[in-house]
């Protein structure tokens, strides 16, 4: 089968291909020998989630405390984002006396 890429590097695969290998959303994308090799793959977000957990040295406690924390009512924010005033309050700009009409040049 011919596919053709297009000039932003796009490349439409054939609709019997995409049967053949099953509904999927990515691939792992490889040259081999002058050749590009797509592999389906199935990303299993969860499973990400948990290896870095794993990764850090994490536990179970270590999850439920930072949970129990995140629930917590009172915890505060972990970045905190100024609030925009667009025009709710009058701003003032203070500026240096005024001399009197008569001696002003």
């Amino acid at each position: 089968m011919l596919a053709k890429i297009t000039a932003k590097n796009q490349l439409t695969l054939p609709k019997s291909v995409v049967q053949a290998v099953g509904a999927t959303e990515y691939f792992d994308v490889e040259a081999r020998g002058g050749q590009i090799v797509l592999t389906p793959v199935r990303i299993q977000r969860g499973d990400a989630v948990r290896a870095k957990i794993v990764a850090l040295g994490l536990g179970e406690a270590d999850v439920a405390d930072a949970t129990r924390w995140a629930r917590t009512a009172g915890a505060p924010p972990r970045v905190m984002e100024p609030v925009a005033d667009y025009g709710t309050a009058r701003r003032t700009r203070k500026s240096a006396p005024r001399k009197p009409a008569a001696s002003r040049k």
